[in-house]
């Protein structure tokens, strides 16, 4: 059997842990068609934490209701690209396919850089009409995913918002998914570039119970035909703090050692897999959340690293010499960074596993 955990950005894991029922809301619009609340969601959530994986679920789940799908990363001039999406997907229906027999195009994670055109600007709604009224004559529909909302250009984004709503006004059957970091959420529904968007379903994914993992690592090893011991994979299964990056991680690099090891795992194979894990999860995970934040923001968080567990305001303030204003302030905006989080009344803890020592190495 191969190696089923797939610890990289996007990919599909063996087991959607502690997902079951998130996207029920959606999958109920998609039967009741346009203007169903599910239709229009937005999942946010720290990176890492598996808001790719949701949406590539929510597309699939789409694809069984027998819905086009459109999906794309929001880099620049995307929305001209989904308008060539919808061209392609006008030609492959015309006289072809039978009712519910519709083919999906992706395209996400292509990083072109080519501004939108002007000229298409104009087209985009006209194009989106003809394609969902064929739809709907169909009893079907179209749902456009969008990765990485935080690299969005505003403008694209608003013209987008704009016509989603145009389509739904008019009773044509569209879906629209988004997913990003908190902060550029906030930032979008806070600037009035999508008001309608505040209506959206919100997912706000989190931390899976470490218990779920556990059950999962026993079945998965299980059907691998890998022994080790119920206490070697609650050990694992607890270094991963239920972050789903690290539950991938982990579990493939436990996988990777049972092969080398005969297919069964000891102390030392587990310590080893859990460190190689590790060490990916600063890589790719840690390093990255940190590239983009301030000298202040660097200092909050240091002032956080030097406790232990949870850190309140006040101890926060005592170790910078600043005042609660400027306490809340940053902690507002890591808070939206997906970096820290609410532990409490007047508490903040890391959202991320290993970045408090990482701060402090």
């Amino acid at each position: 059997m191969q190696n089923p955990f797939k610890p990289t950005a996007g990919a599909t894991p063996p087991d959607l842990i502690g997902r079951a029922g998130l996207l029920d809301e959606f999958e109920y619009g998609l039967r009741q068609g346009s203007g169903a609340p599910g239709l229009l969601t937005i999942i946010t959530g720290a990176r890492g934490i598996g808001k790719t994986v949701m949406l590539s679920a929510a597309e699939d789940i789409a694809r069984d209701q027998g819905w086009a799908v459109i999906s794309r990363t929001a880099n620049p001039g995307f929305l001209a690209r989904i308008g060539d999406d919808m061209l392609r997907l006008t030609d492959e229906l015309g006289d072809g396919p039978p009712a519910r027999k519709i083919t999906a195009f992706s395209a996400a994670g292509f990083g072109l850089t080519t501004q939108i055109p002007q000229e298409r600007i104009p087209d985009w709604r006209r194009t989106g009409e003809d394609l969902l009224r064929v739809l709907k004559t169909r009893r079907t529909g179209l749902v456009i995913t969008i990765d990485e909302i935080h690299a969005v250009d505003r403008a694209e984004i608003s013209q987008l918002a704009s016509d989603v709503q145009h389509f739904i006004r008019d009773g044509l059957p569209i879906g629209l998914i988004f997913a990003g970091l908190p902060s550029a959420v906030s930032d979008l529904l806070n600037e009035g570039v999508a008001t309608f968007l505040r209506r959206a379903d919100r997912i706000n994914l989190h931390e899976t119970a470490t218990a779920e993992v556990t059950v999962s690592y026993q079945e998965l090893f299980s059907k691998g035909g890998i022994e080790v011991s119920p206490t070697l994979v609650n050990e694992a299964a607890q270094t991963t703090e239920g972050y789903p990056f690290l539950i991938q991680l982990v579990g493939y690099y436990l996988w990777m050692e049972a092969g080398k090891a005969g297919w069964s795992l000891n102390q030392d194979n587990v310590a080893t897999a859990i460190a190689a894990a590790q060490r990916r999860n600063t890589l790719v995970v840690v390093e990255s959340a940190l590239s983009d934040i301030s000298d202040k923001d660097r200092e909050f968080l240091n002032a956080m690293a030097g406790q232990d567990g949870p850190s309140t305001a006040g101890r926060i303030g005592q170790a910078l010499g600043s005042k609660p204003n400027v306490v809340s302030k940053y902690r507002n905006r890591l808070i939206a960074a997906g970096l820290i989080e609410s532990a409490g009344y007047g508490k903040v803890d890391f959202a991320i596993p290993g970045l408090r020592q990482y701060l402090r190495g």
